[in-house]
């Protein structure tokens, strides 16, 4: 991780011992760390809000809650169907997330990889103990295991949120555990890739699966990083739902897919922290559009 921050041109990256550690989180466990002092993170809410007023500034249109029903070419142009209008393109770009491969499917390109749903839950540091973390601490990857692991964020506002685990979300947008879609869980089960992934970590899944239901659990986790917390420090907090490319092999695609066919620039995979770095991800795209459709975005259309 350290030569790779280096070769990126991370600034002022440190490898530290634990005298340094403890200067940085006093609270913290831990015998090394890497230290990168300029990391941050945003509140993507904001930002997506920010993104809709520039396009909207600019004459653009946003059309929200429509599902794509159907998608076909007649005469050069793109007709995509929703239950309400007919949209109709000279190019589309897709980036669809928890529905990147259905959409691609609607394009008749190629069905893998699979997106497989998986939830994350997060609890919220109790507000009288937020100060014991003053930034963000994650562990180091293991390579062995397919998920980071738990680890610890302090937001735009000053909460600190904890986690998360990564368990399989029974539907697509399934932010709460009782949340099931019989066609999305189906589709997801008999997948070749999600079998072969959950008979590899079938050990990792089920520790996942304890910790989702056990408080107790999630908080030894949390304890390898911070001994000091104790159950009352720990308060329900949000969960989200991570879009995961998966391959038929059973791996985890962990870099960018990016389909072309014809006027289509589909995004099948953006791998995290996707929405933090939405703006660089955006300039790929946006400079793959232009080399692959000969189009200048610097004039108006």
């Amino acid at each position: 991780l350290y030569q790779r921050g280096l070769a990126n041109g991370v600034p002022d990256l440190e490898m530290i011992g634990p005298e340094r550690l403890r200067e940085i989180e006093p609270h913290a466990g831990g015998i090394k760390a890497l230290y990168s002092p300029t990391t941050g993170i945003v509140d993507f809410g904001q930002v997506a809000r920010a993104y809709a007023r520039e396009v909207t500034s600019r004459g653009g249109v946003i059309l929200t809650d429509r599902a794509v029903v159907t998608i076909e070419q007649r005469n050069g142009r793109y007709l995509l169907t929703t239950p309400t209008e007919v949209v109709e393109a000279r190019y589309v770009i897709g980036c669809a997330g928890l529905y990147a491969d259905r959409v691609a499917r609607l394009l008749g390109m190629p069905v893998t990889p699979q997106i497989v749903p998986f939830r994350g839950d997060y609890y919220i540091l109790r507000q009288e103990r937020s100060a014991m973390v003053r930034g963000m601490i994650y562990p180091v990857p293991d390579p062995r295991f397919p998920f980071l692991g738990v680890h610890f964020t302090r937001r735009m506002n000053g909460d600190v949120w904890l986690g998360p685990n990564a368990v399989l979300a029974f539907a697509r947008e399934g932010y709460r555990r009782l949340d099931i879609n019989i066609g999305d869980l189906w589709e997801t089960l008999r997948y070749p890739g999600f079998r072969k992934l959950a008979l590899k970590y079938w050990r990792v899944g089920l520790e996942e699966m304890y910790r989702d239901f056990s408080k107790a659990g999630f908080l030894k986790a949390l304890q390898r990083y911070m001994p000091e917390l104790r159950p009352a420090d720990l308060l329900p907090g949000p969960a989200g739902v991570r879009a995961q490319a998966l391959a038929p092999n059973g791996t985890l695609v962990d870099d960018f897919v990016v389909d072309q066919q014809g006027g289509v620039l589909h995004v099948r995979n953006a791998p995290s922290p996707a929405a933090t770095s939405s703006l660089a991800i955006a300039e790929m795209i946006v400079n793959t559009a232009e080399r692959n459709f000969t189009l200048d975005s610097t004039k108006p259309r």
